[in-house]
């Protein structure tokens, strides 16, 4: 198992209809690195801070998935997991090819 893994991933809303899942210190670093700017405040940066501070073994991971989750909320970005879980199951699949 990937230590810098969470104990349960936490799912975010990139966009109208797109869902991200957040399993990872990795996920939640890029994710928090990518946030805009503009956006960014004090809860953003406690969240990559608690995720660097995990990184180098100074916190928990599962303290740094409170607060980024705390950060998602707080963002109005958080997605239910049982509803994304739903989500992602009802897609199908497919080959990967164009069929005409």
């Amino acid at each position: 198992m990937n230590p810098d893994a969470f104990s349960s991933p936490v799912f975010v809303k990139r966009a109208t209809y797109m869902v991200q899942e957040i399993a990872s210190l990795a996920d939640a670093v890029d994710f928090l690195n990518e946030w805009p700017e503009d956006c960014r405040d004090l809860i953003h940066e406690a969240a990559l801070w608690a995720c660097y501070d995990a990184y180098d073994g100074r916190k928990p991971v599962s303290a740094a998935r409170n607060v980024f989750f705390g950060f998602a909320k707080r963002a109005a970005i958080l997605e239910d997991a049982i509803s994304a879980m739903q989500w992602l199951a009802a897609c199908k699949s497919g080959r990967g090819k164009v069929e005409a």
